[in-house]
């Protein structure tokens, strides 16, 4: 269950690379919404399975090699959780590679779609990690936008955020305070973000983002969120450790 995403978004996409040039024309579309509920996990139909087996055979053999290890299960929650602290993070690791010194990063919690499991990490985990096609991207928000952004984040009820930050926010979601890298946010400040595209663009109502300047959005496979992370976990692998991530107080409720 847990590469069924991943599963068929690869499917789809080598039945759709393999198929035949024809004359037909697109001449309307339309739409309906579908009711996905547990009728769709009923066991396929021997012709189907048939039919997929193919294809199941070569998503398997793509999604199934370990890319790493973790430490202990690490599940996505807010307000805070080791998952969005984790895919934070990844986000301020991934600078680096593009010569960019953000201040802290901001990863959608609603974005982290599956948790990591104790033990191997395999390539579909991954995909179901970050099954969309977001891409990083860097900018930049005045002081008093970030305090605006804080304050969306705390009524959202907590979002992926890196270590430099720590935000206080009351039961019913209210900002009590900010602060990044121990310092109180000056208003009149310019601060380096390193987020998400679709974020960036004021989705999941952090529309503070819709005020930043200097935007750098990357365009290339190779700026995917998943491949970022798989990059990430590599290079853990590569010096000996484990993936890991704690709750370290980024956001806390008080009375």
């Amino acid at each position: 269950m847990r590469t069924k995403l991943a599963f068929f978004t690869a499917v789809a996409a080598m039945i759709l690379s393999t198929a035949c040039t024809t004359h037909y024309k697109v001449t309307g579309v339309t739409r309906t919404r579908l009711l996905i509920d547990n009728k769709y996990d009923k066991p396929m139909s021997d012709a189907t399975a048939t039919f997929m087996q193919p294809y199941k055979a070569k998503v398997d053999s793509q999604m199934a090699p370990v890319v790493g290890q973790t430490a202990k299960a690490l599940e996505s929650y807010r307000p805070e959780s080791p998952m969005s602290n984790l895919m934070a993070d990844m986000l301020m690791w991934s600078a680096k590679l593009y010569n960019e010194k953000p201040v802290f990063g901001v990863y959608n919690t609603g974005g982290i779609r599956a948790s990591f499991a104790k033990g191997p990490i395999t390539k579909g985990d991954i995909f179901d990690v970050a099954p969309f096609e977001n891409k990083v991207c860097f900018i930049t928000l005045s002081g008093d936008k970030v305090l605006e952004l804080m304050g969306q984040i705390a009524y959202r009820g907590g979002e992926g955020v890196s270590r430099e930050v720590r935000l206080k926010i009351t039961k019913d979601n209210k900002l009590v305070s900010a602060t990044i890298g121990g310092k109180e946010i000056d208003p009149s400040a310019a601060y380096r973000i390193v987020t998400i595209d679709y974020v960036s663009h004021g989705n999941d109502r952090m529309t503070a983002f819709k005020s930043g300047t200097d935007r750098r959005e990357l365009t290339s496979d190779d700026d995917l969120t998943r491949t970022l992370l798989m990059k990430y976990i590599e290079e853990c692998t590569a010096n000996g450790k484990l993936v890991d991530a704690d709750k370290d107080g980024r956001i806390t409720i008080v009375e």
